[in-house]
């Protein structure tokens, strides 16, 4: 393909990408980069070629008119003697250097340099390098990583293993410390330290590594640590002013501590403590849950008692005799007791899969939530994924999907929802949430009532992490690709079961896409009806 053809197909190609891409949010979406990396290095590849082939016209031309000025720079009016000699050394010097000039000058950077400007406006940008960055801090502190395992890539179910050099690393903790995190910002520089004294090759230099490690560790409190780190520091560039100052000013305060210990007669060592590894507390945040969320994506803290697994059981389901299933029924099987959560096996066929998700994904977009207060919908750092919405008339195999979900639940999917499709970026996660509504804003509870069930279809396996886990009962649920997991969301009475708060895990490994079915109240009055409680 000629160069400005295959410019103008990847120009075609990158201009159906979404110009805030946020990559990060969805590994499917992130497939494309690897193609459009492909092709910037095979452009690369080119232009190397081409200047290799002018160097090596250049290096043939100088070799021949090495040997041709050291024969007739030996004897100048003898070579020049012969008439022919004369003319060829008058045309060099007219035509044939000007010639060589143009071709030096000649610039074949131009096919690279438009391949790399049309496709950089479609690269991941800034923020899509902090999302990144803070995706896999997510995973460090979800899964109790240590930064030596994630530099290392000691990841379970990694095909393709890769490293964390010092400068991605010095990178991890500059983006922490550019948020305020100086948790992540402390273990990252830590790990850069480390693989830099390790004698690793890097352009990163001590110096600005324990510049920021030492600001970091003092905004711990952590004086002695932060005095030490900063000595260091001064011992590679005795120049560097702020380091200069920050000592001064952490004696000061360490001056000033002793002080008040010995005002109030607390006995106090002459000697500094020995400087500790640095094994800082990580910061609370808003979420109460967090510890019990965490635990169950690693799979500790499941409440499955012996009790409880005897009442689970597997069996045949056929949609309360429904005529389609009578012959066909569904494999079905608990997955908890109270509130009942099922899962049933074989619910999709891999080619439907594949184009539910070929349907999906030029559509997926930011997942978005509902803000409590102003109820706008909008991104959040809490839910880490991309989503679409499929109609029934996008294709006759979505209408497959919604009628067989109508099947096995027994529910109508007049008023049910557009099938959501979602895929999970790097760390991609929705941490708990209700799938019901407890806002009265909602337009929808008016005329299709609030949302009475979730049908969720897995997609894909996932190598490692990924769980749906319910933290109120402490269930964890991992996903099977062609299976899918039932539950209700309200009580027949109408109120919202508060048990059923739940969450999507970080990826740890893999890439995770789901499809959801949500059915509402109206329609379904008959066909689930109220019981005798407000709580049945």
């Amino acid at each position: 393909m000629k160069p400005w053809l295959q410019l103008v197909f990847f120009t075609c190609i990158l201009l159906i990408w979404h110009t805030e891409a946020e990559f990060f949010t969805s590994i499917g979406q992130m497939t494309d980069l690897i193609y459009a990396e492909k092709d910037l290095v095979q452009s690369l590849k080119e232009y190397i070629r081409a200047e290799e082939n002018k160097l090596s016209q250049i290096k043939s031309w100088a070799e021949k008119m090495d040997a041709l000025t050291s024969k007739s720079a030996s004897d100048p009016e003898g070579y020049l003697a012969h008439p022919v000699n004369a003319y060829k050394l008058v045309k060099r010097l007219n035509t044939d250097w000007l010639e060589l000039e143009n071709l030096v000058l000649q610039d074949t950077t131009n096919g690279f340099i438009a391949n790399l400007t049309i496709q950089r406006q479609f690269f991941p940008t800034e923020e899509d390098e902090t999302g990144a960055a803070k995706a896999l801090m997510r995973l460090q502190d979800t899964y109790k990583l240590d930064p030596e395992t994630l530099s290392r890539g000691n990841l379970p179910g990694t095909k393709y293993r890769s490293y964390l050099t010092v400068g991605d690393c010095f990178g991890m903790g500059k983006t922490a410390y550019n948020d305020g995190d100086y948790y992540h910002t402390v273990l990252w520089m830590e790990q850069a330290l480390k693989q830099h004294d390790e004698g690793e090759d890097t352009t990163v230099s001590k110096v600005e590594i324990l510049d920021y490690l030492s600001y970091a560790v003092f905004q711990f409190g952590d004086l002695h640590r932060a005095m030490e780190l900063t000595r260091r520091l001064i011992s590679l560039d005795s120049t560097h002013d702020r380091a200069g100052s920050n000592l001064r000013y952490f004696e000061k305060l360490l001056e000033k501590e002793r002080e008040e210990k010995e005002k109030s007669n607390k006995t106090t060592t002459t000697t500094e403590p020995v400087v500790q590894s640095g094994a800082y507390e990580r910061p609370l945040d808003y979420l109460p849950e967090r510890d019990i969320y965490e635990a169950l994506c690693r799979g500790e803290g499941v409440k499955m008692t012996p009790r409880r697994q005897k009442r689970l059981f597997c069996r045949y389901h056929d949609g309360n005799r429904n005529p389609h299933l009578l012959i066909a029924p569904f494999k079905e099987e608990d997955e908890w007791d109270s509130p009942h959560i099922v899962r049933y096996y074989d619910v999709m066929s891999d080619e439907e899969i594949e184009k539910i998700k070929q349907l999906a994904k030029p559509r997926l977009a930011r997942a978005t939530v509902r803000d409590p207060k102003t109820g706008v919908l909008t991104v959040a750092s809490y839910r880490v994924s991309k989503s679409s919405w499929l109609e029934e008339d996008d294709d006759p195999v979505v209408a497959k999907v919604n009628q067989r979900m109508q099947q096995i639940t027994g529910l109508t999917v007049k008023t049910a929802e557009l099938l959501q499709v979602a895929n999970y970026g790097m760390g991609g996660q929705y941490e708990p949430h209700f799938d019901f509504s407890r806002r009265p804003f909602d337009s929808t509870l008016k005329s299709e009532g609030n949302r009475l069930a979730t049908f969720l279809n897995y997609m894909s396996d996932v190598e490692a992490g990924g769980a749906t886990v319910f933290p109120d009962f402490g269930a964890a649920i991992w996903p099977k690709k062609g299976t899918a997991v039932f539950w209700y969301n309200l009580f027949r009475s109408g109120e919202g079961d508060y048990r059923t708060r739940h969450a999507a895990c970080p990826v740890l490994v893999g890439c995770k896409w789901v499809s959801n079915k949500w059915f509402h109240e109206r329609g379904n009055e008959f066909l689930r009806p109220c019981g005798r409680t407000e709580v049945d």
